[in-house]
């Protein structure tokens, strides 16, 4: 089968390869630094027909050729029953590709139209649905990672969105369990910035689809402070980056949450966490 860069002129397939393995190198590092894979780990990863959920297969799938451990791979699709939802686009390409899959069908649509009243935004309830028929599954086919394609941009977006809408300094953690503690979710593309997704998305031609429950809404909270960050990019390079790099380095002491460090003992001169106190590594990331 021909590949990708067999249509691309020189210069193009140069700039392919290198942003290829820029997408490799970021996911390799994001499940190395938080231990996402391990030897026999079966993955299953959800595929919802959008460029992040692709390429996040995409790569897994390469880096799985030259992984210093052996893990499986699996494609999920949640078929919502859109009205209009192009059911035979995942499977010709997973097919095609040789990607072993199924394909899960839930009426989640019609639950959303009926709860939700007209005008509201409906993407709280529908990822609500989506993953609690999705984390069901997992366990119904021996999947012991499920993979979501969220990207760094996803990542800083929800601090933001916790921040200015809900009051809590809360993002996406690379890698979680769940609150049943059935499952553990990882997320690859932690690293990766989506500007380089969209790129690579283009470059593979991938048969996108696009989402016509909630995709195309206005005036959601997301998009606002999507064009903020991308505002920021724009004028500020590097912004973005800085900012999940101060997710990843959290200084408890110098915030105001009594839960996370001992301001009650201060006076006694001693830091009950010890000497790292400043680091959050002494906090249960898997607490409520």
């Amino acid at each position: 089968m021909a590949s990708v860069t067999d249509s691309l002129d020189a210069k193009h397939r140069t700039h392919f390869n290198k942003l290829q393995k820029k997408l490799r190198r970021e996911v390799g590092k994001a499940i190395a630094d938080y231990n996402m894979i391990a030897d026999g780990d079966k993955v299953m990863v959800c595929l919802s027909g959008g460029k992040d959920s692709y390429t996040m297969l995409e790569i897994l799938r390469n880096l799985q050729l030259s992984a210093p451990v052996d893990f499986e791979l699996v494609a999920v699709n949640l078929d919502q029953k859109q009205p209009g939802f192009p059911e035979h686009v995942l499977p010709d390409y997973l097919e095609k590709e040789g990607v072993s899959y199924h394909i899960l069908e839930k009426d989640t649509y019609s639950i959303v139209k009926e709860k939700v009243p007209a005008g509201k935004t409906t993407c709280g309830l529908c990822s609500r649905l989506r993953r609690g028929s999705l984390y069901g599954f997992a366990e119904e086919i021996g999947a012991n990672k499920i993979a979501l394609g969220h990207h760094r941009d996803d990542i800083v977006e929800t601090l933001f969105l916790n921040m200015f809408f809900g009051g809590k300094m809360k993002a996406m953690p690379p890698k979680l369990r769940s609150d049943d503690n059935k499952n553990v979710v990882i997320r690859p593309l932690a690293y990766c910035r989506e500007k380089d997704i969209v790129r690579f998305a283009r470059y593979k031609d991938f048969p996108i689809i696009p989402c016509n429950l909630c995709g195309s809404q206005e005036n959601l909270q997301r998009q606002t402070i999507k064009e903020m960050l991308n505002s920021w990019d724009r004028e500020h390079p590097g912004r973005v980056e800085s900012i999940f790099s101060a997710i990843q380095n959290i200084a408890p002491s110098q915030l105001a949450d009594t839960r996370l460090f001992d301001f009650e003992h201060l006076e006694d001169g001693v830091q009950r966490a010890g000497q790292h106190a400043h680091r959050l590594d002494v906090v249960n990331l898997f607490g409520g």
